[in-house]
């Protein structure tokens, strides 16, 4: 009777793994849609940036004047000045010469050169410190 026991724990996990495998096999459909749904789309999650059109300029910059005149608002009934929309308009979408600040860029080089002590104690060469700092940059931009 004991020897029954054995082989039939051996046969459960037997036939378990066999299933388990299939099913793996049968859900790669459903890892490649995981995360998506009706409220979230595939577009959303694109990282490339498309030239905008005039008309979605213009929309955005409606939206945006909006918003500071609600500010505004807010502003008035707190008893302060209000500020002038459209400079502040002109501010927020007139693009900055760089995004990345000087911290940002130390910050960056130091990782550089952590990245060069490790690449050195695995016996690689290291890299130029100035143009990976740029390199990087660049693709934060």
């Amino acid at each position: 009777m004991q020897s029954a026991f054995e082989y039939m724990i051996w046969i459960v996990c037997g036939v378990g793994i066999v299933v388990a495998f299939l099913a793996l096999v049968g859900t790669g459909k459903t890892w490649d849609e995981y995360g998506k749904n009706a409220l979230v789309l595939e577009r959303d999650f694109r990282t490339e940036r498309t030239p905008a059109s005039p008309a979605q300029l213009a929309e955005r910059d409606d939206e945006i004047r909006q918003l500071l005149e609600a500010r505004n608002a807010r502003r008035a009934r707190r008893g302060e000045a209000p500020i002038d929309v459209e400079q502040e308009l002109r501010r927020l979408v007139t693009p900055t010469a760089s995004p990345i600040d000087d911290a940002l860029r130390a910050e960056i080089r130091e990782l550089v050169v952590a990245r060069n002590y490790r690449l050195v104690r695995h016996g690689k060469p290291p890299l130029d410190v100035a143009a990976e700092v740029e390199r990087e940059v660049a693709r934060l931009t």
